[in-house]
């Protein structure tokens, strides 16, 4: 690819190369394809953004997509790249010089899935006495270098920060299929001087990578950041990535993932969703499964250096490699068939039917030597990142997190269950590790526990808190979860003395692993479209007439009273009400003498800590 030059007219007529003949006609440029040095109209406003180390021009309108909320993910994104060709670099004898690291070397692990035993690499170790190690520093041309492809990249930010904060790499391919994208990136790739560097390129993603399926011109990294799901790419993706190379995939669709559309996340990723408070780490070994799944196609597996779920998308970083035989063992049926569950129609210990999901990746999904080097890297330079205490945060979890236990407990659900208080994380850690199971935190939900205990130990630890915080039992249905659990009695007997090391630590340092609310109304941003100011306005409209839609409009204060008095208090039915006739469900504090002829345990609950059982009268609308 040359190398783009100061005018851009030169470059737009070159991407234009294989396009139809229509788009280089007047009535094209009118519709966004005109040449990058054409001046624009002087309505279309621009904004200007400084992240990292880039600074972007973008329109101020919601043409070209841009979430300043996923600064974490660009910048975990330049961390393991910078890490991925600190390891690629280091075999060729190539130090890498990253800003604002102390210049020590680094023991270099290698990460190839062919070498059968993992040899410790020194950078520079195998050089003659007084020869000068090769580097590569950030903004230079590396020949032996990482090509980067990231196929959606609209303003080219993330592409521009590859090139101004990861060293060693050898050239960037911006790719768009929008002509309004890839005119803004000439733009940016000017105003960042990285023209050298960043090649932007106008192109059907899946095409491109496709026409790069030969070994000699695959990618090192390929980054796919759709909006939305990235099923579509995900085909082409794993033939265009190297051998050993790094594959960044991430999926913003997690509805899809969690489970509200079963069917949906089927013909998207070829596995069922279920509506599931673990739905965060299942939405990440779906992906897994997916990418994995299409690999095998041809004769290629996938190896994940890192999996982690944040605010509103998954991201995954995998390596590609090929081999038959482990593309066989995929399946992990000895190239068998595969013999069902041996389970009952019904849950043995809730009743309940089990539904079925999957199938799911089911091995470790972390790195843990890689995740590690990363974590040093930003911990020893935290200066690097906007956001590195939230990298720290995240990836202190990730290390801790029980690499051979897929999935989770949510601790409140397990409560939820048994309609009793819940304890507290440290109680139900400790009762875990007094029984002999391990346990840990997931960085995918604050309340989740890890464990390799099964879930009759789990439950039998919660019938024993229940003993310590009782349930009202005549309020359960004979038929709830609850009722069939309580029923049983626990044949382990847990302990919920508090355990020094049922504290992680991540915790006890406080870590930050969440996102702080950066801005009004942060998330998911609705899809880039052109249209300009008038565009967003109607967006904001729409925005504003959809707001508590679902909710009912206020009530008069006597609809409500009347209302309200056609469900009387339990003290009227056991005819121990001092209000008499006069009583609604919702009347005033009884005065002192009440209280006192009243005992404390005829005291009426209020149905926010106490459902109503069966026989009480209920009513919409009641508080």
């Amino acid at each position: 690819i040359l190398t783009l030059r100061s005018a851009c007219s030169p470059y737009r007529a070159r991407c234009m190369e294989g396009q139809p003949q229509e788009l280089r006609n007047p009535a094209a440029m009118e519709n966004g394809t005109e040449p990058c040095g054409e001046e624009r109209p002087s309505e279309a406003q621009e904004t200007t953004v400084t992240e990292g180390a880039a600074k972007i021009a973008f329109p101020s309108a919601n043409e070209v997509f841009y979430n300043p909320v996923q600064e974490f993910n660009r910048d975990l994104t330049c961390a393991v790249i910078t890490e991925f060709a600190r390891v690629q670099l280091a075999a060729k004898g190539i130090q890498i010089k990253v800003p604002g690291e102390k210049d020590v070397p680094k023991v270099v692990v290698n990460l190839s899935e062919q070498e059968e035993e993992k040899a410790e690499l020194k950078e520079g170790a195998n050089l003659a006495p007084g020869d000068q190690p090769r580097t590569a520093a950030v903004g230079e041309i590396c020949e032996e270098g990482l090509r980067v492809l990231e196929g959606l990249a609209a303003s080219g930010l993330r592409s521009i920060r590859f090139a101004r904060e990861v060293p060693g790499l050898q050239s960037v391919v911006a790719n768009d299929a929008s002509a309004r994208a890839v005119d803004l990136m000439c733009r940016n790739v000017q105003l960042n001087g990285v023209a050298h560097l960043v090649h932007p390129r106008q192109a059907d993603a899946r095409m491109l990578m496709y026409q790069h399926q030969k070994a000699s011109e695959r990618f090192d990294v390929i980054d796919l950041d759709p909006y939305g799901s990235p099923a579509p790419f995900l085909d082409a993706a794993v033939q265009a990535v190297s051998e050993g190379g790094l594959l960044c995939v991430t999926c913003t669709d997690m509805a899809v993932l969690a489970g509200n559309s079963g069917e949906t996340c089927y013909s998207k990723y070829g596995a069922m969703a279920l509506k599931s408070r673990a739905c965060h780490e299942m939405a990440l070994r779906i992906v897994l499964h997916s990418l994995d799944l299409r690999a095998n196609c041809y004769q290629r597996f996938v190896v994940p250096l890192l999996s982690v779920s944040a605010d509103f998308y998954v991201r995954v970083f995998v390596r590609v490699f090929t081999g038959q035989a482990k593309v066989k063992a995929s399946a992990r049926v000895k190239f068998s068939a595969a013999c069902g569950p041996p389970v009952a129609p019904e849950c043995g210990h809730c009743g309940q039917r089990h539904q079925l999901g999957g199938p799911l990746w089911a091995e470790p999904i972390h790195d843990l030597d890689f995740v590690g080097r990363v974590l040093e890297a930003v911990s020893t330079n935290p200066g690097r990142f906007h956001t590195s205490e939230r990298i720290r945060g995240v990836l202190s979890v990730v290390t801790e997190e029980l690499p051979d236990v897929p999935l989770y407990y949510a601790l409140d659900q397990l409560s939820s269950t048994v309609r009793c208080s819940t304890p507290s994380l440290l109680q139900l850690r400790s009762a875990l590790l007094h029984a002999g199971f391990r346990v840990s935190l997931s960085h995918a939900c604050k309340n989740a526990v890890k464990t390799d205990a099964p879930s009759s130990a789990l439950w039998d630890i919660m019938r024993c808190w229940e003993k310590v915080c009782p349930v009202k039992r005549e309020r359960l249905s004979e038929s709830s979860p609850a009722f069939r659990i309580l029923s049983v009695e626990p044949r382990l007997q847990a302990n919920f003395t508090i355990r020094d090391d049922a504290n992680p630590s991540s915790r006890q340092r406080g870590l930050k692993r969440f996102q702080a609310n950066p801005e009004a109304n942060w998330g998911p941003r609705p899809r880039a479209r052109p249209g300009g100011k008038a565009a967003g306005e109607a967006m904001e409209e729409r925005r504003r007439l959809h707001q508590n839609k679902r909710k009912e409009p206020a009530e008069d204060p006597v609809q409500r009273a009347a209302r309200l008095k056609t469900f009387p208090c339990k003290r009227f039915k056991e005819g121990t009400c001092q209000h008499g006739d006069q009583c609604c469900y919702s009347h005033s504090s009884p005065t002192p003498e009440d209280t006192a002829e009243v005992a404390p345990g005829d005291r009426p609950e209020t149905p926010s800590q106490n459902p109503p059982g069966p026989g009480v009268a209920t009513g919409p609308g009641v508080d």
